[in-house]
């Protein structure tokens, strides 16, 4: 409660020192909500529409949660250009009553009619990326239908990450040490301070994440470096403190524990690197399908039992991507290794092909707009009305030049 006083008594500082040195009155929070948002929302919309004009565009949906389980999902397009990588927009975001294949091309269909009022240019989407649910692959083949031309891939990043929640699943003795040495330090400065006495040159465990890609593979290969160290501190620490450093302290004197660590960093180790690597923006379609291919090269290496089920598993994922196998081909064309256009969607033109050169592979930019929103989609946000939500959001991140002018006009 301190912290909110003290927090709105610097608020109303502020807006009295702009008042001062401006000789301007700050329009009231309902104001602003009720006439500037919408005049500023809708400069932006003009903006973005003036950049698409001419462009051919890829489109990439997700959705998640807000705090009273609505879901809400984002719609980003971009633009595909022949020789530079295109801009990133966020085009709406809308609440969906479920989430499921009727409601995405419900969103879908509305959103390129918000981007194009006039008339839908059908001809000039060329690519769809999503995640791989198969609400999403169904949402794919319907469009498909209606946008002729367009492309659907599911995300590669998230299809490695599936990958590495495999490797997870199937070293689970080490999972659970993980699990348990990250509840032996969460929110335990006393132990922290121990781990720190004891070893000072090395950072403290990581803690794996398992919704943020490739965090568990992190998590293991650093075991697998400092696994003496670890023991040494679990050891030194009061069993009877807790039932998670009792645990761990069985688990990492499991006689196969630490070479199950050093088989998943040898293996494995490199796998957050590449996910890291999808997941970098503007990089070109070659860049982005050779790292995929490196990934798979390696795991190819792979020996025993779980190396192979590990390949396989990738091998599965690529398989079932929809539109992987015309996406490399395309690539093959571009790079001069493939002279034949069959294969490909009808409609799709050699003219066309040329601007899959920075195409993404990955949904990652929509991954990115929903942390952008996270200050909008909380729990002191219940009473801001939705629509105020979407247009604040597609304002935050899309900044352009003209929208100052509109900002400046507040005041």
């Amino acid at each position: 409660m301190v912290g909110k006083l003290a927090k709105h008594k610097l608020v109303l500082q502020l807006a009295t020192s702009i008042e001062k040195y401006t000789s301007r009155e700050i329009p009231s929070d309902s104001t602003l909500r009720k006439t500037y948002v919408n005049d500023i929302y809708e400069e932006t919309m003009k903006n973005i529409r003036e950049q698409i004009k001419g462009n051919k565009i890829w489109v990439s949906i997700d959705e998640t949660t807000d705090s009273e389980g609505r879901y809400v999902a984002n719609v980003i397009i971009g633009t595909l250009n022949t020789d530079a990588p295109g801009k990133t927009y966020l085009l709406t975001t809308e609440v969906l009553e479920k989430a499921n294949n009727s409601t995405v091309v419900k969103l879908f269909d509305h959103s390129m009619f918000v981007l194009w009022p006039n008339g839908i240019r059908h001809d000039d989407v060329l690519l769809f990326v999503t995640d791989a649910a198969p609400y999403m692959v169904k949402t794919g083949q319907t469009l498909q239908s209606l946008y002729s031309k367009m492309i659907h891939l599911t995300c590669l990043a998230h299809g490695i990450h599936r990958v590495a929640e495999n490797i997870r699943e199937k070293f689970k003795r080490v999972d659970k040490l993980i699990s348990r040495v990250k509840q032996v330090f969460l929110k335990a400065p006393s132990r922290v301070l121990v781990f720190k006495s004891e070893a000072p040159a090395i950072p403290l465990p990581p803690e794996p994440i398992l919704t943020r890609w490739g965090t568990w593979i992190i998590a293991a290969s650093y075991y697998c470096k400092y696994y003496q160290v670890i023991r040494r501190v679990l050891l030194s620490l009061n069993a009877e403190d807790a039932i998670s450093v009792k645990e761990a302290q069985q688990l990492i004197q499991e006689p196969d524990m630490e070479a199950n660590l050093v088989y998943i960093h040898s293996n494995f180790g490199f796998i957050p690197e590449y996910i890291t690597k999808l997941e970098t923006q503007y990089i070109s379609l070659s860049e982005a399908l050779s790292a995929v291919k490196y990934v798979q090269n390696k795991l190819n290496d792979c020996e025993g039992e779980i190396g192979v089920a590990v390949f396989q598993k990738l091998n599965n994922v690529l398989e079932k991507n929809c539109d992987f196998k015309t996406i490399h081909k395309i690539l093959k064309i571009l790079s001069g290794q493939e002279s034949s256009m069959e294969g490909l969607p009808d409609d799709l033109t050699g003219d066309d092909i040329t601007y899959f050169k920075y195409a993404p592979i990955t949904s990652t930019d929509v991954e990115r707009s929903f942390s952008r929103n996270k200050t909008l989609l909380v729990d002191n946000r219940r009473s801001f009305n939705f629509e105020n939500i979407k247009k604040s959001l597609v304002v935050q991140c899309n900044t352009f030049e003209g929208r100052n002018k509109i900002i400046s006009n507040a005041f």
